[in-house]
C-alpha cells in the first residue's frame, strides 16, 4: 500500500504550525465566516475524518481522503498529509491497542525473510512497516533493484511466495517518466506484501516523503536485523 509519493520540497514542522493561521484569516463554513484562530481545531476535525476514511478503507489515498472529508464536513480547507497521518496513527492505537505492536513485530520479521530471499537485489524496507506506524490495513512494502524484474519475480516464486499479481507502473517526476515493476503476494501468515523493482541507477537516490516531508531512507537487511534485535518496535518518523 503506497500512500505516499516523493517530492522535492523540504519539510519544516515548526513552519507548518506557525503558519497555519497565516494562510487564511477567514473561511466560509456552512455559510458562516470562521475566524482564523479557529482554523487549527477545524483542520484537526478534517484530518480526523480523513484518517477515519483511510483506516476503514473507504479511501485509499491521502489526497482523495482529505477532499472527501472536507466534503462530508462541508468545509473548504484541507489539512496537510502530516496532520492526517498523525490522526491515523492515533486511531490505530486507540482501536488496536497492544495487538498493533505485535503486528508490527511480526510484519518486520516477515519482511526480513523476504529481504533475505532478495539479498542479491539490495532490498530496502519502506512504508508503514519501516515507519512503525502499521495498522489493520498495512502491508509490507519492499524496494528491490534489478535491470530485469522477471528475475526478482522468479526468485520470489522459487521461495514459494504466492504471487497474486504483477504490473508495470509509470509516474512522472520533475517532468520525467519513471517506470517500476510491482509484485504483489500473500504470505502464509496472511499478511500481504508488495515488492517494487526499480532500475539499479535509482539505488541510493534520496526521495522526499509526501506525508512526513523527510527522506525515504528505509531499512536495509542488516539495519532491519539490528532493529529487530535491539528495538523491534522503534518508529522512524520526524519528531
Amino acid at each position: 500500500m503506497w500512500a505516499s509519493e516523493s517530492r522535492s520540497l523540504p519539510f519544516n514542522r515548526q513552519w507548518l504550525r506557525s503558519n497555519t493561521q497565516v494562510f487564511a484569516q477567514n473561511y466560509i463554513i456552512r455559510g458562516k465566516v470562521l475566524k482564523g484562530n479557529r482554523l487549527p481545531s477545524l483542520r484537526k476535525r478534517i484530518a480526523r475524518e480523513a484518517a477515519t476514511l483511510l483506516y476503514t478503507s473507504q479511501e485509499k489515498e491521502y489526497k482523495q481522503a482529505k477532499k472527501q472529508a472536507a466534503k462530508i464536513l462541508r468545509v473548504r480547507v484541507l489539512p496537510s498529509n502530516l496532520e492526517v497521518a498523525e490522526e491515523l496513527d492515533k486511531i490505530a492505537e486507540e482501536r488496536e491497542g497492544p495487538s498493533r505492536r505485535e503486528r508490527l513485530f511480526q510484519m518486520r520479521k516477515e519482511a526480513l525473510k523476504i529481504m533475505e530471499s532478495l539479498k542479491d537485489f539490495n532490498p530496502r524496507l519502506v512504508g508503514t512497516v519501516w515507519r512503525g506506524t502499521v495498522h489493520q490495513n498495512s502491508d509490507i512494502d519492499i524496494l528491490a533493484f534489478s535491470q530485469d524484474p522477471e528475475i526478482v519475480l522468479g526468485k520470489l516464486q522459487k521461495n514459494e511466495y504466492r504471487i497474486s499479481g504483477s504490473e508495470w507502473r509509470s509516474v512522472t517526476k520533475r517532468g520525467k517518466k519513471e517506470a517500476s515493476f510491482h509484485i504483489h503476494f500473500v504470505l502464509p501468515s496472511g499478511y500481504e506484501a508488495e515488492v517494487v523493482v526499480r532500475n539499479p541507477e535509482k539505488m541510493g537516490r534520496a526521495e522526499r516523503c509526501e506525508i512526513y516531508g523527510d527522506a525515504v531512507t528505509g531499512l536495509s537487511q542488516p539495519q532491519l536485523q539490528k532493529v529487530l534485535r535491539e528495538k523491534p518496535l522503534q518508529k522512524f518518523v520526524p519528531t
